[in-house]
């Protein structure tokens, strides 16, 4: 007998999105699964070894096809192939620095992506999602903390940041104009930690500039020395400021989305997902040293073209009408993620894996 939700997860294989399965399955949905592997490790069958770690970890089924949202023949297969309920859209091109290189490649991935994905939904009247945005959609903040009352799109510094305004706009778009849609944008701070079982965790195939995973990767010896850009900015340190949010908090806020969204008739509701507290950089690398016992040379250098100076949320509104919170410390964020660095020093990859690149 099949599970009364069946949702399909794109990007399933990435960090946020391996975390977020786990959540689900335990909440008893079904999940089926697809990635490209454009960032995140496979195995030598395209089996994806971060869903596996999660059957293992749930001890539940997931349907997993390996396919490009911008191959629509494979795509459309799997919407034929399965009585998807709803779709939870992670899949996207997100490194900020390489948006700047490459701007069509974003474009392409993250806007056709989307609107293929949006074409075959539509014509299987699926008309529930949740999509994964970013807090990037605000731009250098006028106003502290951050309400999802901020404007969006004038401020923002990197075109990954714009295609995600520009999908939430799209959406916006879409469920003005067909009332059947029922949209969640979750608009997440800045997600760090693990899994506490260590067997799941962030480990990207691109070079990353991801404070945690550097700071980290500096704890175990694999990289030299930690660079923190800037240190003259107007903050009690001199180091940025952001809001740090354990990865199983997210996970979270998807199943809330989820549950609300089956209550229909929302049209499109957009929700910070953060904790509310801002932590500087250097902060961040004390807490890390104080709870792991390690040390992380650091040096500082200028600061980025396009970097914030201060940027946490406002947390109360996912609270009040998804009933959602942020629940892990700091201190809890940095001993997750270190136990996933110390058992899997070499991230997903083993001596019988490769990441096909």
């Amino acid at each position: 007998m099949m599970a009364a939700q069946s949702v399909l997860v794109t990007g399933a294989s990435g960090y946020i999105g391996s975390h977020c399965i786990v959540t689900l399955l335990e909440a008893g949905y079904e999940v089926v699964a697809l990635d490209n592997f454009t960032n995140s490790v496979h195995g030598m069958k395209n089996e994806s070894i971060a869903l596996e770690r999660v059957e293992e970890i749930t001890g539940k089924k997931i349907s997993f096809y390996k396919c490009d949202l911008l191959d629509v023949e494979r795509l459309s297969e799997i919407f034929i192939n399965h009585k998807i309920t709803s779709v939870i859209h992670f899949a996207a091109m997100k490194a900020v620095g390489e948006s700047m290189q490459f701007p069509l490649l974003y474009y392409k991935n993250n806007l056709i992506g989307m609107i293929n994905l949006l074409e075959l939904m539509k014509a299987h009247e699926i008309f529930n999602l949740v999509f994964s945005s970013s807090c990037t959609v605000y731009g250098e903040p006028e106003k502290l903390p951050i309400t999802e009352e901020n404007e969006t799109g004038k401020n923002v510094t990197n075109v990954y940041g714009r295609t995600k305004y520009f999908v939430e706009e799209m959406l916006r778009d879409l469920s003005t104009a067909d009332e059947r849609w029922n949209i969640i944008a979750l608009r997440y701070f800045n997600p760090v930690g693990a899994h506490r079982s260590g067997r799941i965790g962030e480990d990207p195939t691109k070079p990353f500039t991801n404070l945690m995973p550097f700071i980290s990767q500096v704890a175990i010896g694999k990289k030299d020395v930690l660079t923190i850009f800037g240190d003259d900015y107007s903050t009690p340190d001199g180091t940025g400021i952001r809001d740090y949010i354990h990865v199983m908090d997210l996970a979270t806020g998807h199943v809330a989305a989820m549950k609300k969204l089956e209550k229909g008739k929302l049209g499109i509701k957009f929700y910070n997902l953060g904790t509310g507290a801002g932590v500087s950089v250097m902060s961040l690398i004390k807490t890390f040293e104080a709870v792991n016992n390690v040390k992380v040379p650091f040096v500082i250098q200028p600061r980025r073209q396009g970097d914030i100076s201060t940027m946490f949320a406002d947390p109360k509104l996912a609270e009040s009408e998804l009933g959602w919170k942020a629940v892990y410390t700091l201190e809890e964020m940095c001993s997750d993620f270190w136990r996933w660095q110390t058992m899997n020093p070499n991230g997903y990859k083993t001596e019988s894996h490769t990441n096909g690149h």
